[in-house]
């Protein structure tokens, strides 16, 4: 069973508080969503395992049962072209679960029209897969937003 956690502290609101459809109506995958506090931080490895993706405003973390966590830094984040982000490890690395993977600015992203919500996505996961799925309330960066079994 794996064990994701918060990339980021905040209030979370759950796929569905997402203001994208493709994460709102779970495209990608079952997952949930945090709302992130403001400020400059780091966004977190979800799990331990191997970047296989790394992009300013988006990684994939798969571990060792071959479960691929997707994190997304705000909504339509890709457009700022890696402006505003601080890439802290490289595709292909092994990370621990908690490791800082990119540096951000929450609140730089929403001053320029963008929401910064974060959307965790359990990848080719089918939605019973997943357990214990925070859906409210405020977490801590590496507090467990669902298990994947």
């Amino acid at each position: 069973m794996t064990r994701v956690l918060s990339p980021v502290a905040g209030r979370v609101v759950g796929l569905a508080g997402v203001p994208d459809p493709v994460f709102a109506q779970a495209m990608v995958g079952p997952g949930t969503a945090v709302d992130p506090q403001r400020g400059p931080g780091h966004a977190l490895a979800p799990v331990t395992g191997k970047i296989v993706k790394l992009h300013p405003h988006a990684y994939v973390v798969v571990d060792a049962e071959g479960h691929g966590v997707l994190v997304h830094l705000g909504i339509d984040t890709v457009k700022l072209k890696g402006q505003g982000f601080e890439l802290l490890a490289a595709e292909g690395d092994e990370v621990a679960a908690g490791q800082p993977l990119v540096g951000w600015d929450p609140a730089v992203i929403e001053a320029g029209g963008r929401s910064p919500i974060c959307a965790v996505v359990a990848l080719d996961a089918g939605a019973d897969a997943l357990s214990d799925v925070r859906e409210s309330g405020e977490v801590e960066k590496g507090t467990e937003l669902f298990t994947w079994s």
